[in-house]
């Protein structure tokens, strides 16, 4: 009987071990949950550099993750059954970990490069304005230059004319 026992057993453990791990009816497929825990990450990191104040997090924290719901047309209790799932699934949450990291390094980088694109057309301007504020003073001294000596030369001869 001991052996009926270990081979059902043995059988059951084979069968649950072999079982096709496909994601259960009401959770949302791993593409899209790669792309709403991306911009759950997003919002969490708005969040909290902008205000501490538990009230404001609230306001506009539950704005925002409503929006999201909404655009990737989910709600928040199957994104917490899906969370649930995948967070029993370790490998499948590595897995989509791995590809939520390289999302939002790809986007702060292209966030990076257009701030140093933002910032080089500010130098840009800035060096320019300079430039043309040197050309302009360069050039009213010069006009101030030729001002001056008709009216330093006329003044003399005119001292020497009443001299003489």
């Amino acid at each position: 009987m001991r052996i009926y026992i270990n081979l059902f057993f043995l059988g059951l453990l084979f069968f649950t071990a072999c079982s096709n791990h496909d994601t259960p009816n009401g959770v949302i497929p791993p593409k899209k949950m790669i792309n709403l825990l991306t911009e759950v990450h997003i919002i969490d990191g708005s969040l909290y550099t902008v205000s501490q104040a538990p009230d404001t997090l609230y306001k506009y924290g539950t704005a925002r993750y409503l929006d999201m719901f909404k655009r990737y047309d989910t709600d928040s209790t199957q994104f917490k059954k899906s969370m649930e799932y995948y967070t029993g699934n370790p490998d499948a949450m590595e897995k989509m970990y791995d590809q939520i990291l390289l999302n939002l390094t790809a986007k702060t980088d292209s966030l990076n490069k257009v701030r140093i694109k933002i910032d080089k057309l500010k130098t840009d301007s800035i060096s320019k304005s300079k430039k043309t504020d040197t050309a302009v003073k360069t050039d009213s001294l010069r006009k101030l230059k030729k001002l001056k000596r008709p009216t330093q030369v006329d003044s003399i001869r005119k001292i020497r004319n009443k001299t003489n």
